[in-house]
């Protein structure tokens, strides 16, 4: 329609929210099609769409050409008429806070073709009583003065006093974080606890939680649109950077999620791939970590470029990089198959290390659980060593050996593997198959337990689930409550007594004397046992001799 098309050439006075000019021609087109009919202008004062009807959606090109992010404005209002004369709708309202629009106003016109009311609102900074928007009161439209530029400069100014008082400071992200699930509010209250350590392992600050019961995930959103919008706004309003879901998004709801908002979308499957990025030291570790993030990558390729980024960023953007995310799905196999055989020639070198172990004939003591259990710390008291430990999850990513001396010369290796985690993603179980397959070698699988874990059975049934998974349920297995010295003494030995645990406190040398005593007992019944085992073959080589005679 050529009367649409020359709404694009008219031009706005910066400090006008919209011209008479403009507005009567809406107003007149309006009265022509029987339809709102709605503007996008810029701080230019330049058209930037024209919208016709209620539904407000961005093109591709304006959502490239006018990013908000979670603490600033998109640079756009919005001016829209409507044929009756009546407050601004609730869908207009989220509109504005989900789009991060500078302004919204709704001209009613009336049958006459003259502009009767105005109805306004805007954004409001974050402050204490949590209020998103201000809905300003309705006015005539001829007595519409406000000067739009000094207004926005003035909204931007509170905005940014908001920023520098609720910033992260020292570069950190900061997320929101969301569980949808059927669980109950208390479970899923606990699965958003072990998000948010995640999230602080890996340097981002959480602002808020959401939990929201479903009863089955939304194929698309897997909150429903209305709810997701509801969660990116908040999360605009509290200037996160990002949001971080407990389940694990299908590449199409990432996709959908992602076309939605300019904010960071990821999962909890990729926020542990980033912190595995981040503590891979050894060349080893880190072709493992690769090959798992583009394993995750592969099936969510498809997209615009702007969303791959997004998708495959991680945290900071760490592990492959953006510029290996953008490739095509063929170049990414290729990487794959890469890193595969990579990880056959480490696994062809790890047999070779097995075998000159093997010829020693040492005991392999394997320290498992759960991730900050205090395995590391624990092989370094118990070997007199340095490997890094800290209180964080998944500091521990390389397998560490030490070797433990007892009296009359009798050795054991003390191996310390990366720990586990509930639902730990497919993709790192199959990129750390050849390291967790170290643990078949074991003679005995010491399963560290914090014992002040909120939720220890659902840890011990995550890490036996995954020690069966790898089928080690062979390998000899004792249950080793840690950190003993930070629970009351009662609890310690009702816990000990009823899942038939030893108990210590890493920290406290002198609490290992019941572990080490029957780990040294342990470890002269295996040597028995071998020497036994020895004379037998020698007597079985013997006997073809002996019957010559």
């Amino acid at each position: 329609m050529a009367a649409v098309e020359r709404l694009y050439r008219r031009r706005v006075p910066i400090d006008k929210i919209v011209s008479s000019e403009l507005a009567k021609a809406m107003a007149q087109l309006t009265l022509d099609i029987r339809r709102p009919l709605g503007v996008l202008l810029t701080r230019r004062g330049q058209v930037q769409e024209v919208i016709v009807g209620t539904e407000l959606t961005l093109s591709s090109t304006t959502m490239t050409l006018f990013r908000a992010s979670p603490r600033s404005l998109r640079g756009l209002r919005f001016v829209r008429t409507q044929l009756h004369d009546q407050p601004l709708s609730q869908e207009v309202l989220t509109d504005l806070a989900f789009l991060r629009l500078d302004l919204v106003g709704i001209l009613s016109v009336r049958e006459d073709g003259h502009i009767g009311n105005i109805y306004m609102a805007h954004l409001m900074a974050p402050g204490p009583t949590g209020q998103l928007f201000k809905v300003l009161k309705s006015i005539p439209f001829h007595n519409l003065t406000t000067p739009f530029d000094v207004f926005i400069k003035d909204l931007e100014s509170q905005l940014q006093v908001a920023r520098a008082h609720h910033a992260v400071g020292d570069g950190k992200e900061s997320a929101i974080l969301v569980s949808a699930s059927a669980k109950s509010r208390a479970e899923q209250e606990e699965y958003l606890l072990e998000l948010a350590e995640l999230a602080t392992s890996a340097d981002v600050t959480v602002i808020d939680r959401i939990a929201q019961r479903t009863s089955d995930g939304h194929q698309r959103y897997l909150l429903g649109s209305g709810k997701m919008k509801e969660v990116l706004i908040q999360t605009l309003h509290r200037g996160a950077d990002m949001v971080i879901f407990d389940q694990t998004l299908s590449p199409a709801q990432l996709r959908a999620i992602s076309e939605m908002t300019d904010i960071k979308v990821i999962d909890r499957t990729q926020l542990i791939l980033d912190i595995f990025a981040r503590r891979a030291h050894s060349r080893e570790g880190k072709v493992q970590v690769e090959l798992a993030q583009l394993r995750y990558l592969l099936p969510r390729l498809s997209g615009k470029g702007t969303q791959l980024s997004r998708l495959g960023g991680g945290i900071g953007t760490r592990g492959p990089g953006e510029t290996k995310l953008e490739t095509d799905r063929r170049r990414v196999r290729n990487r794959i198959t890469h890193l595969e055989r990579d990880l056959a020639q480490f696994e062809r070198h790890q047999d070779q290390r097995r075998a000159r172990r093997d010829r020693y004939g040492l005991p392999v003591v394997s320290l498992v659980g759960y991730t900050n259990a205090g395995k590391s710390t624990l092989l370094n008291v118990l070997t007199k060593s340095h490997v890094a430990a800290q209180d964080r999850l998944f500091e521990t990513l390389d397998t560490t050996s030490r070797r433990l001396r007892f009296p009359e010369d009798r050795e054991v290796i003390i191996t310390d593997t990366v720990g586990f985690i509930r639902d730990l993603p497919q993709e790192l179980v199959g990129a750390f198959r050849t390291t967790l397959d170290e643990l078949r070698e074991a003679d005995l699988l010491l399963h560290v337990v914090d014992i002040n874990a909120r939720d220890i059975e659902i840890q011990l049934t995550a890490v036996e689930a995954i020690l069966d998974e790898l089928r080690l349920s062979s390998v000899s297995r004792w249950l080793v409550f840690n950190k003993c010295d930070q629970a009351p003494a009662q609890q310690v030995e009702v816990l000990c007594r009823r899942f038939g645990a030893i108990g210590i406190s890493a920290l406290q040398p002198t609490t290992l004397r019941p572990l080490l005593a029957r780990l040294e007992t342990y470890v002269r019944s295996l040597s028995a046992s071998a020497d036994r085992t020895c004379q037998v073959t020698e007597q079985d080589h013997a006997l073809p001799l002996a019957s010559r005679r």
